[in-house]
């Protein structure tokens, strides 16, 4: 694992131990739809691409033409 990978999966952590801890304060409520599912899908997939080395925005943006790095 690369520093790279290693951020994206520690950022990964903290967005969705920030979710868990406004949950388990009474100040987010998982329970219903909310934006939050969008921030806790974005935590899921940091954390998942930092451990794989697999984004699936990288993919979808590199066949619209950006290089990757």
């Amino acid at each position: 694992m690369n520093a790279q990978r290693a951020t994206m999966s520690i950022a990964g952590v903290f967005i969705l131990l920030s979710l868990l801890l406004g949950h388990l304060t009474g100040q987010i409520n998982l329970a219903q739809a909310s934006w939050s599912w969008l921030t806790a899908f974005v935590g899921l997939n940091l954390f998942q691409s930092g451990l794989s080395g697999f984004c699936p925005l990288t993919r979808i943006l590199t066949r619209l033409g950006l290089r990757a790095a």
